[in-house]
């Protein structure tokens, strides 16, 4: 047997292509066209390619779903860091104003002042005293 002497007058034509090629466009067509669907070998194989399909679209859903847990996590890392330096600023503040000499300046807008004179202090002794 020689061979099929109109594929390799075919090939000659095509540019000497190597088989691969001529198989891959026929693939190809066979996919778009819808000629994969007749095929018995591709019916047989179609339940795995479900399950390809089903497992990529999981891998999409996950890596979506991880990316906004990520973004929220930054979000919240960034509210927290803004949050402690609100909270820095504030206790400074705070600090500041509870000084003796900060309390007498706002007591005296108010009119209140501060007391001169030493304390005095009142000792009572009862006759019961032992």
């Amino acid at each position: 047997m020689k061979g099929n002497q109109f594929k390799k007058e075919k090939q000659e034509k095509e540019g000497g292509h190597a088989e691969g090629a001529g198989t891959f466009v026929r693939a190809t067509q066979d996919v778009l066209g819808g000629g994969i669907l007749e095929n018995k070998k591709a019916k047989r194989v179609f339940p795995f390619l479900l399950f390809l399909a089903l497992l990529a679209f999981v891998y999409i859903t996950n890596d979506y779903l991880l990316e906004n847990k990520v973004r929220k996590i930054t979000r919240m890392e960034r509210q927290i860091r803004e949050l402690r330096y609100e909270y820095i600023s504030v206790k400074s503040d705070l600090m500041t104003l509870s000084k003796q000499s900060q309390l007498e300046k706002r007591l005296e807008k108010m009119g209140i002042k501060e007391n001169k004179e030493p304390v005095k202090t009142i000792v009572i002794y009862s006759k019961n005293a032992k």
